[in-house]
């Protein structure tokens, strides 16, 4: 099992690969469903890493693929850029996939 990019920028992709991680360079909305619904279909990537710039393309579909899917994990990845995530992401999720509201 192993990592796999979805990646906006050349930069993180060529950081990725130096330590072994391959991937793909993509930036519309529609590259990124297709793209990931690819890549959720392989049974060799246990973990797919998503630049946060991709992720906010369409965080409905991410999210929905966090809380039905058995695998791979997505993991939402700062870029050169920045975090770009907001701060009560984590507390999202977890009411998402639990129904509890964390203040």
């Amino acid at each position: 099992m192993k990592f796999f990019l979805i990646s906006d920028n050349v930069d993180t992709l060529m950081g990725m690969r130096l330590s072994g991680i391959d991937g793909v360079v993509i930036h519309t909305e529609e590259e990124v469903r297709e793209t990931l619904k690819e890549t959720m279909e392989r049974n060799d990537v246990a973990v797919v890493l998503m630049t946060a710039a991709l992720v906010k393309l369409c965080p409905e579909l991410i999210m929905d693929y966090k809380l039905h899917s058995r695998q791979p994990l997505i993991v939402e990845i700062p870029d050169r850029h920045g975090n770009g995530r907001t701060s009560d992401s984590i507390t999202k999720y977890v009411h998402d996939a639990i129904g509890i509201k964390m203040d």
